[in-house]
């Protein structure tokens, strides 16, 4: 959207009903210095957790004037949207590398290329549902959105894989993965437990087989 329409939006449009959103920069210097005020929210909203954290902390963490995170950022929850967003582009253009090579991968190299997504993510994933937990109430906030997102672009990469799948079958099959996927993180995130990496082996052994019947 153009400028001129936005200020023509914004000129009919009730002041109450209008949500602030973060700015997206458009020269190289703005997304780097958007890049750093973002690593900087994720840093002190895991230190500090999203309701403790305040933006002049963020600020001070990027090295940043104040004036310059609220510039893209107008409050706490739009830079809480734009850490979440950010986590979804991550783990969709990791599965969407995989849909790009899936033609040439069998069973057991699919099943650890879909599990490995979650748990090369697995800081920033924890840091995105601490961020949708404290603000599940507020409206706008759907995590169940950036989850079936999820969920269907692994039903493409069944459906490119196995060609004679009934789409129907790969949903089922991607609600499954999808499950596999984030309990291996849980596996791999618990400090210490007796068989440890034989537990983490068998999971993976148990997802290469399901594919392997597919």
């Amino acid at each position: 959207m153009s400028m001129a329409s936005q200020k023509s939006s914004s000129a009919t449009t009730p002041q109450a009903t209008r949500a602030p959103t973060a700015k997206e920069p458009k020269r190289k210097r703005g997304i780097a210095r958007v890049a750093k005020l973002l690593d900087a929210g994720a840093a002190v909203f895991a230190e500090q957790g999203y309701r403790a954290a305040t933006m002049t902390e963020i600020a001070a963490r990027a090295e940043a004037p104040i004036g310059s995170l609220y510039q893209f950022f107008p409050n706490k929850d739009v830079l809480a949207d734009a850490l979440v967003a950010r986590y979804a582009e991550h783990v969709e253009a990791a599965l969407d590398r995989i849909r790009a090579q899936v033609a040439d991968l069998d069973g057991s190299q699919l099943a650890d290329r879909l599990l490995d997504v979650l748990v090369a993510h697995a800081a920033e994933r924890s840091l995105a549902l601490s961020l949708l937990d404290a603000r599940w109430e507020q409206p706008g906030v759907r995590p169940g959105v950036l989850r079936e997102s999820l969920r269907k672009r692994i039903t493409e990469i069944l459906t490119l894989w196995r060609p004679q799948l009934p789409e129907e079958q790969a949903e089922v099959m991607s609600v499954v993965l999808f499950q596999a996927m984030k309990s291996l993180v849980q596996l791999h995130e618990e400090k210490r437990y007796p068989g440890k990496a034989e537990a983490i082996a068998h999971w993976r052994g148990w997802v290469q087989r399901y594919l392997a019947d597919a």
